[in-house]
C-alpha cells in the first residue's frame, strides 16, 4: 500500500504562498500528502458555532522575539480563555510555545485534562516534560525546526513521545528543514534560492546534483536555505524522524497518519476515523 502522510500544522493560506496554493498542494500531494491541518484565524465565535465543523485553532504562548511584543500575563490570561473555549465546544487544539513550556503545562494543569485533543505542534520542550503534557491529552507534533535541536536531546524527546501521540508537520511556509538540503522541495518563485537552481529541480551549475525531477534543492554546496518551506518537505522530516527513532519511514508514515485522523475526527468532521 502506498505511504500516506497528513500534515498536522501548516499555513497555506499564508499571503507569501496563497496564490500557489493549488501547485504547491498538488506536488504534496502526488508525493503521497493526502490530508492537511491548515491553520488560519477565526475570532467569531458564533460564526464557528454556526458552520459547525471546525476545531479551536492555533493559539499559545511565546516569550521568543515576537511574543516580546506582547505582555507575557496578558498571553496568558488570553491563552487560558481559548483553552476554556475548546473544552467548552470539545475540539482539539493546535499550541505554538516558544521559550514558554513551563508556562504552558502550569496553564494546561490548571485547567485540564483536555479529552478533544491538544496538539503541540512544532514541539521543543524537554523530554521530561513529555509525559506529564500527556496525561492531559496532548500529542507531539514535529517539523524542520527539531534539526536545530542537539541530536541526542531530539532523540530522547521523541523516544519520550508514545507511539499514539507523535504527529508530523511542515509548518509551512515556515520550518524549512535543515537536514538533508539537497533533496528538498521548492515554492517556485522563492527568491532566496541561490543562482543556478530553479524550482522545477534543473540547474545550470556544474556542482548541483539533481535528486529529484520536481522542485528540488538540488545544490551540494549551497550556503543558505530556501525562505519558504514547500508542505512536500515533510518527506525531509520523516526521514529526520524515523532515523532517531531507528524505525523505518514507512512504519512512522502509518502511525503519524494514524494519530492525525484520530485527533482530526472530531464531531462533523471531514476527516473520518479510518
Amino acid at each position: 500500500m502506498a505511504m500516506k502522510l497528513f500534515d498536522a500544522h501548516c499555513h497555506l493560506q499564508d499571503s507569501r504562498i496563497l496564490n500557489k496554493a493549488p501547485q504547491l498542494i498538488s506536488t504534496a500531494f502526488d508525493t503521497g500528502i493526502i490530508r492537511f491541518a491548515v491553520n488560519g484565524v477565526c475570532e467569531i465565535k458564533n460564526f464557528c458555532r454556526k458552520i459547525g465543523i471546525w476545531l479551536k485553532k492555533w493559539i499559545g504562548l511565546d516569550k521568543g522575539s515576537h511574543g516580546k511584543k506582547i505582555d507575557f500575563v496578558d498571553q496568558v490570561e488570553v491563552f487560558q480563555q481559548q483553552l476554556e473555549l475548546a473544552k467548552e465546544l470539545n475540539r482539539p487544539v493546535s499550541v505554538h510555545c516558544v521559550r514558554a513550556y513551563g508556562d504552558l503545562l502550569e496553564s494546561m494543569k490548571s485547567m485540564g485534562p483536555f479529552p478533544a485533543g491538544v496538539i503541540l505542534h512544532s514541539y521543543l520542550g524537554s523530554a521530561e516534560m513529555v509525559p506529564e503534557f500527556a496525561k492531559l491529552g496532548a500529542y507531539f507534533s514535529f517539523s524542520g525546526f527539531l534539526m536545530s535541536m542537539k541530536v541526542q536531546k531530539a532523540k530522547r524527546v521523541l523516544k519520550a513521545v508514545t507511539s499514539d501521540r507523535i504527529l508530523l508537520e511542515t509548518d509551512a511556509p515556515d520550518a524549512v528543514p535543515t537536514s538533508n538540503t539537497s533533496s528538498l522541495f521548492l515554492v517556485d518563485g522563492d527568491k532566496s534560492v541561490p543562482e543556478g537552481i530553479n524550482s522545477k529541480g534543473e540547474n545550470s551549475s556544474s556542482n548541483a546534483t539533481v535528486l529529484s525531477n520536481d522542485q528540488t534543492y538540488a545544490s551540494k554546496d549551497a550556503l543558505s536555505l530556501p525562505s519558504l518551506n514547500h508542505p512536500a518537505n515533510i518527506h525531509t522530516v520523516l526521514s529526520y524522524v524515523a532515523s532517531l527513532l531507528d524505525m523505518t519511514k514507512e512504519e512512522l508514515a502509518e502511525m503519524s497518519y494514524r494519530n492525525a485522523v484520530r485527533i482530526f475526527s472530531y464531531e462533523g468532521s471531514k476527516v473520518l476515523e479510518e
